[in-house]
């Protein structure tokens, strides 16, 4: 049996399992299955020697440890390389490597949809956690301003640090810059139902042009989106860039990229 994995802590809000093991059924990989797993930094040195001795075939990886697999791969790929943010291993060439496929599932959560296109817009990201590297990556070329924001400030500047595009601003908490065009929020708040970021967006009142984003996508609607909608603003969970990050993931390591459709989309409902 090909077993897969999904790592993290917290880990029972992933629905990794669930579209994972929808698509082996559908592409009758009836050898595979797809688990999760809680586990402990101190677990990671050993979830990377089960990859390299074969009896993992693929992992995911999600908050907190992004960044803190790293150091126990023998490979990284150039995105994973640039954004310091792994999300898939896979032992190609008999090399445990780490991909970030989180960037290219963001950009195409919008950018199929020819009426959100942020080419030289004001950016607002919340957080500088392990997914907002990809987040800033995805976005810094054709932004036009990117402003962070981070509880710990000092971890927020990290990103203006290597910014050699002079397009990142970084922000203390509680404050906020101009109306911008996205807001993204790529914290855990939202995880737990009664979770709020605590800030106010009140100057975005009715405002149908800004499309407030949350990586989360379980709970399908967290407290940042819900006062969005409520405000008058578009909305959108991570749900869509769940799936294509899964679904790059999904093609290493079988070969196969399986179909982003209703029914795919239907079981995070």
């Amino acid at each position: 049996m090909k077993k897969y994995l999904v790592i993290g802590n917290p880990i029972g809000h992933s629905s990794s399992p669930l579209i994972h093991n929808y698509w082996m059924k559908k592409y009758n990989l009836i050898d595979s299955v797809y688990e999760k797993k809680k586990v402990e930094e101190e677990d990671l040195e050993s979830i990377v020697k089960q990859v390299r001795d074969g009896k993992l075939i693929g992992v995911n990886i999600t908050v907190p440890f992004k960044k803190k697999i790293i150091p126990f791969l023998d490979n990284l790929d150039d995105v994973a390389n640039q954004t310091q943010s792994v999300n898939t291993l896979f032992k190609p060439y008999d090399k445990v490597t780490g991909f970030n496929t989180d960037v290219q599932g963001f950009i195409a959560s919008y950018t199929k949809d020819p009426a959100i296109q942020y080419d030289n817009k004001n950016v607002f990201i919340i957080g500088a956690g392990g997914v907002t590297s990809s987040i800033v990556f995805s976005l810094i070329l054709n932004a036009k301003k990117i402003y962070i924001t981070n509880r710990t400030k000092k971890k927020a500047e990290k990103f203006k640090d290597k910014d050699i595009s002079g397009k990142i601003e970084v922000i203390d908490w509680g404050e906020k810059p101009k109306v911008c065009d996205l807001v993204v929020n790529t914290t855990s708040v939202g995880l737990k139902k009664d979770e709020s970021l605590g800030l106010d967006f009140k100057e975005y009142e009715n405002n149908k042009n800004v499309l407030f984003y949350d990586i989360i996508y379980n709970p399908n609607e967290t407290n940042f989106l819900k006062d969005a909608r409520l405000r008058g603003n578009k909305t959108m969970n991570g749900k869509m860039m769940f799936l294509h990050q899964a679904g790059l993931a999904f093609q290493k390591w079988t070969g196969i990229y399986p179909k982003i459709d209703d029914e795919a989309t239907r079981l995070l409902d």
